[in-house]
């Protein structure tokens, strides 16, 4: 038996559905045309201008040690225009370009004020460098002391201004690890050496001065403590010894 011949659909769906889409392309065009006439409002009316006159135009928080002067300046262009065209995440990338903000948030608050939002480094030890001592944090970034700061870390060698970020965190990745280890017995050391990150050396102050302990690449604090247990007996026969080699648990081996 044949097929019956699929039958057209009648006019009048046709009409129903040629009106539909009539509807929607024109309540597209007219939510287009409202999202422009938003945008011209936000854009030229004066009530959301970023005013110079404004002292809370712009609120920064979190800022301690980085300069509010290069803050401020990120955002010396945006004045007298309204907040609306404000680039945020180029912004917050320049401020995160800054010494000492690790990152930062920037937000709208309607209608015309800015608020930044900064979290700043945190230095784990000062670093020699040819341009003087420096800060250095946990991921290797060196930063410049602030003014009017005070803080009691111990130098960490190895370090050197024109190493990649890659080598920078490797010296700072060894640097925690030995502090992790020594835990309370770190406020006893003033200098960590990670040159070689196998044979790590640590300056000590005994009661005749400085010294200098070759740990090797682990088991730290252990190391440490053994020392101090035997110093003051390796003192008695070695009394101008300044470098001891602690690299073999059973052993303090004098280096003369």
């Amino acid at each position: 038996m044949a097929r019956e011949a699929k039958k057209a659909p009648p006019a009048r769906s046709r009409w129903k559905l040629f009106f539909a889409l009539l509807a929607l392309a024109a309540i597209g065009v007219s939510t287009a045309m409202g999202g422009y006439k938003v945008r011209r409002f936000v854009i030229s009316d004066p009530q959301f201008t970023l005013s110079r006159e404004r002292k809370d135009a712009i609120t920064i928080e979190g800022l301690r040690y980085a300069s509010r002067w290069m803050v401020q300046r990120v955002f010396a262009g945006d004045y007298d225009r309204s907040i609306y065209l404000v680039p945020l995440a180029e912004r917050r990338r320049r401020l995160e370009a800054i010494d000492w903000i690790e990152s930062a948030t920037v937000a709208r608050v309607w209608p015309d004020r800015l608020v930044v939002r900064v979290r700043e480094r945190q230095p784990i030890a000062f670093v020699n460098a040819n341009r003087g001592v420096l800060l250095v944090d946990a991921h290797g970034k060196l930063l410049e002391p602030p003014v009017q700061a005070s803080f009691t870390f111990p130098v960490l060698s190895g370090i050197n201004e024109g190493d990649s970020d890659a080598q920078c965190y490797a010296h700072v990745s060894t640097f925690l690890r030995v502090e992790a280890d020594m835990g309370y017995l770190m406020k006893e050391i003033s200098e960590v050496d990670t040159t070689d990150a196998e044979n790590v050396r640590l300056v000590a102050q005994a009661d005749h001065g400085a010294v200098i302990l070759l740990v090797g690449e682990g088991n730290y604090a252990a190391r440490y403590e053994n020392f101090v247990k035997h110093y003051p007996e390796i003192i008695k026969r070695s009394p101008k010894a300044r470098i001891f080699d602690l690299r073999l648990d059973d052993r303090i081996t004098v280096k003369e």
